[in-house]
């Protein structure tokens, strides 16, 4: 895999503009404020809690923190964040230190980079402009760029803006071409999405998709007029007094920043060169932020669509239960999903209690964050480092979190083996595609295998991971050697009942001894061969 690919990870198996520019809505104009400007040059601080914590509330922190302190030791994380909304709490706190080699404390302040929780800024900031009467989540993209081009020309005409949120476009959705650095860079890559082959038809199935909600910040730069950064500022980002958010680098110079860091030899190694995400992708995973401030977006989620702390109205209540309401199809992304709603995941429970959750990675920055409307709850975590989706999913994929604080559990799951003969119609080969940096299509083949009750899943004939079913056509992923992971996936069937994609990650693999239709290659420039997809970030911002 390139390098540029490697960076837009999203966990699979094994597990540019001023302050000041405004957007015109509606005849309404929503500009960054003199004062959150001037704020963006303020050292952070950490601000101590100004009211004793409950004895019972207090015990469960200290929980937490020693799970973040272990996970980090375990897992070789030089620093980590993490905010709580408990039962009216605000709890938030730093851990370790932003970068190895030049060592300051990590505090609730620190910008990292949040990956793919960036989508639920763009959800929130397209709900902005559906009230302002600018968008309508069920007309066809089309309406908003009329010269938009799929590689299957109807695509183009049907697809609605709702199936780019809800990630049911259908194409090929980890297409992470670098469009370069210019306010054009939304436009081109926009453009180019004729390149990525159609994998299914719109609206019919998951399939998590980061060129989708890309193109979700191209319609926005046309009904704003203003490039996709500038409208969120303006829209969101400054209105609910989020200081340390940010989505370019020239923005955070004298913040806390945290630095990425990979690991060798179970050591952390800072690597400077990880932290750039090139722009065509901002919409889908380019925000810096802090604890502080996602904790805030998420309390603002939680509430009645007003600032918190009683501010100004920024959504009608209606467009914010819109948001986490109405999931398209369901399927897995390491969890068991109901469907997406407006670039929120819709997660179920044991309890029968929506969970509400996103999360994000980029190479050395790995993040979760998830709300649980119907408790009160939210929990954001922020890591600097390749080792950061081991302790992401002990607490956000795993139920420990959601079980102490929610009172809610997992779906159950419970492995149970199945014959040769029905294990029969899974096994073969499968191919998952992506489409790299440069506009190449990579593809990676892994085979699945009978044995012992369960599938074995093999690269270049080495074991990569087991599955283990534990209700139809849905499987726990298990180590090579049957070790347990929190990861769930499903297989998906087409005409006929046929196994015809293995939805792993989130991303479809595609049963090549099948006759479920390949999709079209020809309008790549280019072809090669990808690395293991069940390697534990394969393919794009998560």
């Amino acid at each position: 895999m390139s390098d540029a690919t490697n960076r837009l990870s999203r966990r699979t198996l094994l597990r540019a503009t001023s302050a000041t520019a405004a957007a015109s809505v509606a005849g309404t104009t929503f500009q960054a404020s003199a004062a959150n400007a001037a704020a963006a040059t303020t050292a952070p601080t950490t601000k101590a809690p100004t009211t004793a914590t409950p004895p019972a509330a207090a015990r469960l922190f200290r929980e937490l923190d020693a799970k973040i302190a272990a996970g980090m030791a375990r897992n070789a994380i030089p620093g980590a964040a993490v905010g709580v909304l408990y039962q009216g709490i605000v709890y938030v706190k730093g851990y370790g230190v932003t970068n190895v080699d030049y060592p300051v404390p990590v505090d609730g302040d620190t910008m990292f980079r949040v990956g793919s929780t960036t989508k639920t800024f763009t959800g929130t900031t397209v709900m902005r402009l559906v009230d302002a009467g600018k968008l309508d989540l069920d007309a066809p993209v089309h309406r908003y760029l009329p010269d938009f081009r799929t590689a299957d020309p109807g695509v183009a005409q049907q697809v609605t803006l709702r199936q780019l949120l809800n990630h049911t476009a259908g194409w090929l959705g980890d297409d992470v071409q670098d469009d370069g650095p210019g306010d054009d860079a939304a436009a081109r890559f926009a453009a180019g999405l004729v390149r990525a082959p159609q994998l299914t038809p719109p609206g019919t199935q998951f399939a998590y998709n980061n060129a989708a909600v890309a193109l979700v910040g191209r319609v926005i730069e046309v009904v704003t007029g203003v490039p996709y950064e500038v409208a969120v500022r303006a829209l969101l980002i400054d209105p609910l007094g989020l200081t340390h958010s940010r989505f370019f680098t020239d923005e955070i110079v004298g913040f806390n920043v945290a630095a990425s860091h990979t690991v060798v030899d179970g050591k952390a190694v800072v690597s400077p060169d990880a932290f750039r995400l090139w722009r065509s992708l901002a919409p889908a995973g380019a925000l810096i932020s802090s604890a502080r401030d996602q904790l805030r977006f998420a309390r603002f989620h939680l509430g009645d669509g007003t600032v918190p702390g009683g501010g100004a109205r920024l959504l009608s209540q209606q467009s914010l239960l819109a948001m986490r309401s109405n999931p398209g199809p369901g399927g897995t992304l390491f969890v068991e999903l109901d469907g997406v709603g407006v670039n929120w995941l819709l997660r179920p429970s044991a309890e029968g209690v929506r969970i509400v959750q996103h999360g994000g990675d980029w190479t050395g920055q790995h993040s979760g964050f998830l709300m649980v409307p119907d408790r009160g709850f939210a929990l954001t975590l922020l890591t600097n480092s390749e080792g950061g989706p081991n302790l992401v999913d002990e607490l956000f994929t795993d139920d420990w979190a959601l079980r102490r604080f929610a009172g809610i559990s997992n779906l159950p799951a419970a492995p149970r083996a199945l014959s040769p003969a029905q294990l029969a119609p899974y096994e073969g080969t499968y191919t998952q595609l992506a489409i790299g940096a440069a506009g190449d299509l990579e593809t990676g083949q892994f085979e699945l295998t009978a044995a012992n009750g369960q599938l074995i899943a093999t690269v270049d004939g080495t074991p990569a991971a087991r599955l283990a079913f534990y209700r139809p056509d849905y499987v726990l992923i298990l180590g090579p050697n049957g070790e347990p992971t929190p990861g769930r996936a499903n297989f998906v069937r087409g005409t006929g009942g046929r196994v015809d994609w293995l939805l792993l990650g989130g991303r479809l693999s595609r049963h090549e001894t099948t006759a479920a239709a390949s999709p079209d290659r020809s309008a790549s420039p280019g072809s090669r061969t990808r690395t293991d997809p069940f390697q534990r970030r394969p393919l794009a911002i998560g």
